[in-house]
């Protein structure tokens, strides 16, 4: 053999990838196959799935005109079948993946076999198995289903199906959910942008210059494509927030103890995670509703009794917003490390102002002192184990850092058992500082407050900046979601920011929005962050369900008119 043989020889990795894609193609039944892609002028596709003719008109109906709490309900009523429903959407997913490559593990054949049992279990006369009955979910890839890889975008460890289930997939399963497809990630899971060498980058179909984030980036683009209407992310930097920002959707990142975690792919060794910041499963879905039958429906199960990390509390126990004091709602602009671009800045006015309008008590509150030492030590968090056992998955397979990565990521030393005490420490001493920010100046409660998902909008691909605002609530283990406000309209085109920049990371930023084509940014969505204190998740969810109303109400349309 000679030397250009060799060096013509694909790597092991690459082999590995070949394989996978070539599993996923035989997955797609051949009338699901889209016959003619959409050409390169194309840059939003979410009018295709009506229009390529592989969804009937009640297929279209099923996926379109239905949220997850209405599906739930119809199925009960025996409207729509448990069959009808998961074929239509294992059938929207395959389209969404053929333009968005947003899916790892497909398990349609196994979903439809599913959803027929469900259909007779409802035909014999017996009640539902749970609040989500027939109803289908998508799972980000790193939950463990039996038979299937859990390979998160690494070679190493593709070809190696979970031999047990994640607690919340049996959880869900318990709960009567179909599921039918796991979604894509970054290498790594620490990435911004949704690409491995394994399953290649997932598009964003809202506009294909753009970011679909990550590293619940697959789940993503799927919701936004209809494909789904119920997924399930994890986040420990902002990886459910930052995909629910970037494709218009609502999404939560709860506090860690309140959704089983256990056994999950993260390409770490066991316990790893307890040593830096315990990321946390939550759901990304079109209406808040949605989110609230999640945790009903998880809750509902008794988790604690699986899962050993989760707090022992029913959903009704928890407080809500609902009571009769005015709610109270503060106002974060800054973290003090990345100054919002013009248009973050005033999709924040917008929304404070519509809340004072409907009798809302706004609260501004200037936490910048406190929020500026989040990153730093969150980032250091991060680092504990120095990324070792992910090398040594990638080097097994001679698998290259993806390019985003390339610059941002290296082997280190992992640190010593009193550096990680020391970080720890911190961690603690700045938790017990954040309680004073719940209380105004004459102590009255606040009951949440809104912040910039991100200090710009959907950036393009590869160029997400820093994610202050988004890791920062996961180290103070602070439960945090999304609300879709509006499209980025010309409007939003016009604003200058004179002040200098505070530091590299906002030099970065601003990058993204001096000199810069501004232009890309028009029609996306346009989103604030919401949090709430630790464990409040019920009260997060009321929260978020106002602004959410209080926008329609304010606008005249429908989220899903809107974005």
């Amino acid at each position: 053999m000679t030397s250009s043989q060799v060096q013509s020889e694909p790597a092991k990795w690459q082999l590995v990838s070949r394989q996978k894609k070539d599993e996923q193609f035989r997955r797609i039944p051949a009338e699901w196959r889209i016959s003619q892609l959409p050409t390169k002028e194309v840059t939003n596709y979410l009018g295709f799935a009506r229009e390529c003719g592989i969804l009937n008109a009640k297929e279209l109906d099923i996926t379109e005109k239905n949220d997850g709490t209405t599906l739930a309900e119809r199925i009960r009523k025996r409207e729509y079948s448990c069959l009808e429903v998961a074929r239509a959407f294992c059938k929207r997913a395959a389209i969404a993946h053929q333009l968005t490559n947003c899916l790892t593990e497909i398990l349609f054949k196994d979903a439809l076999k599913r959803a027929e049992e469900l259909d007779g279990h409802l035909a014999s006369g017996k009640p539902p198995l749970g609040p989500l009955h027939g109803v289908p979910v998508s799972l980000k890839d790193t939950f463990k289903i039996k038979g299937y890889d859990a390979s998160i975008g690494l070679a190493a460890l593709c070809f190696k199906p979970a031999e047990e289930n994640s607690v919340l997939v049996d959880l869900l399963l318990k709960a009567g959910a179909v599921l039918y497809c796991k979604t894509n990630i970054p290498q790594t899971l620490m990435a911004l942008d949704s690409h491995n060498n394994v399953f290649g980058r997932t598009i964003n179909p809202l506009n294909t210059a753009l970011t679909a984030g990550g590293s619940s980036g697959g789940e993503g683009a799927l919701l936004a494509m209809r494909g789904s209407i119920l997924g399930v992310g994890t986040d420990v930097g902002g990886s459910i927030r930052i995909p629910a920002m970037c494709n218009g959707t609502f999404g939560i990142k709860p506090s860690w103890e309140r959704i089983p975690y256990a056994g999950q792919e993260g390409g770490q060794k066991p316990g790893q995670a307890k040593l830096g910041i315990p990321a946390s499963a939550g759901p990304l879905a079109h209406s808040m509703r949605d989110i609230e039958l999640f945790f009903e429906a998880v809750a509902e199960q008794k988790p604690w009794e699986w899962d050993p990390d989760v707090v022992p509390s029913p959903w009704s126990s928890l407080s809500s917003v609902m009571e009769k004091r005015k709610l109270r709602i503060g106002v974060v602009r800054r973290d003090g490390v990345i100054e919002p671009h013009p248009p973050i800045s005033r999709i924040l006015d917008e929304v404070a102002e519509r809340l004072t309008g409907v009798g809302v008590e706004v609260v501004e509150m200037d936490i910048t002192p406190l929020f500026k030492q989040c990153q730093s030590l969150a980032n250091a968090l991060f680092g504990i184990e120095g990324g070792n056992n992910m090398f040594d998955l990638l080097e097994s397979f001679n698998e290259p850092l993806s390019p985003w990565l390339q610059k941002r990521l290296r082997r280190k030393p992992a640190l010593s058992l009193d550096q990680t005490r020391e970080l720890h420490a911190k961690r603690a001493e700045l938790q017990t500082q954040f309680l004073k920010i719940w209380k105004t100046s004459d102590g009255k409660q606040i009951d949440a407050f809104i912040c910039p998902v991100a200090p710009h909008p959907v950036p393009p691909i590869d160029r997400y900046n820093g994610v202050s605002y988004t890791s920062s609530w996961v180290l103070l283990d602070y439960p945090a979601g999304v609300v879709p406000v509006r499209k980025f309209t010309k409007d939003d085109l016009v604003g200058e920011m004179s002040t200098k920049p505070i530091g590299s990371w906002d030099k970065a930023n601003r990058e993204l929005w001096t000199n810069f084509d501004r232009e890309v940014y028009l029609d996306s969505p346009l989103s604030v962050q919401v949090v709430a204190p630790r464990l409040e998740e019920r009260k997060l969810c009321g929260v978020m369900s106002v602004i959410a109303k209080t926008i329609d109400r304010g606008s005249g349309v429908t989220q899903s008119a809107k974005l």
